[in-house]
């Protein structure tokens, strides 16, 4: 218990450092402390990612930075595919879901060693999806936009329910890619739909007859909570740069130990 109540900590400090990357963690840290499976860790995982990804989101709203009607709109889409994820994990072996893990583990670590580009607002045209208006700082609604919002959030609520990630990790780079968000409001955003898909999640689980272990849950959940407020301190001090090749070497050597897992 208390190798998990540290690693929860240091999750949330991750989290709060990112912004929107370190729920990833969660499962890993689950599977290697109490050696579980996948399919036993992604619920419990998914309960922290909510609690850590809500109180990130909680921040964003009060500040103004968040998108809540493409937040509604992705969350909305992505809870409904949540269930789909969790039958094919069910449905895949132990060893399958393992490596699957380590290589999203390493694709986004390959993200975080990328120096994040500048965002060009001028490339996406009017009456193309995603196209912020710049006087009101919101999106120009239409078709494409809300298609666009809507694939973005069925893949994070799939892999939700597949991997018990949050699917940050997906969305802020699809995000960045294909709307004219600034970097503020992508992460705020993302950690928006990511705790209401985790909470859908869980939902999920629970009506599929998951029980969750209460004590180990609370636990984890709180060690994250309280790990990301540090971490939000934290963040203020430390650099992004740095931050974001720590937290690459911590994903690759993580993805490492699961593909040695899946091997094994």
């Amino acid at each position: 218990m208390l190798l998990t109540l540290t690693l929860g900590i240091l999750i949330g400090a991750v989290l709060g450092l990112t912004g929107a990357g370190g729920a990833i963690l969660s499962v890993p840290a689950l599977v290697f402390s109490l050696g579980w499976s996948m399919q036993q860790a992604a619920p419990v995982a998914l309960v922290a990612v909510a609690i850590g990804a809500g109180i990130g989101a909680v921040e964003g709203l009060r500040h103004g930075l968040v998108r809540y009607k493409a937040a509604l709109l992705m969350a909305a889409v992505g809870t409904l595919l949540t269930p789909l994820g969790i039958r094919v994990a069910d449905a895949l072996p132990q060893k399958w879901l393992a490596g699957l893990f380590a290589v999203v583990m390493l694709v986004s670590a390959a993200r975080q060693l990328q120096k994040d580009g500048a965002h060009a607002i001028e490339a996406i045209a009017p009456r193309k999806a995603g196209w912020i208006n710049p006087e009101t700082g919101r999106f120009h609604w239409n078709l494409p936009t809300a298609l666009l919002l809507s694939a973005i959030g069925s893949i994070t609520g799939f892999l939700a329910g597949l991997l018990g990630v949050g699917g940050a990790f997906v969305m802020v780079p699809l995000l960045q890619r294909f709307t004219a968000i600034p970097m503020h409001g992508v992460v705020a955003t993302a950690l928006m739909v990511t705790a209401l898909i985790s909470a859908g999640g869980v939902t999920s689980a629970l009506l599929h007859g998951v029980v969750l272990p209460f004590g180990i849950t609370a636990v984890f959940a709180g060690a994250i909570a309280a790990g990301m407020l540090g971490g939000r301190l934290l963040s203020r001090r430390a650099s992004g740069r740095h931050v974001q090749i720590g937290f690459a070497i911590i994903l690759i050597a993580v993805a490492c130990g699961m593909l040695f897992k899946a091997l094994a």
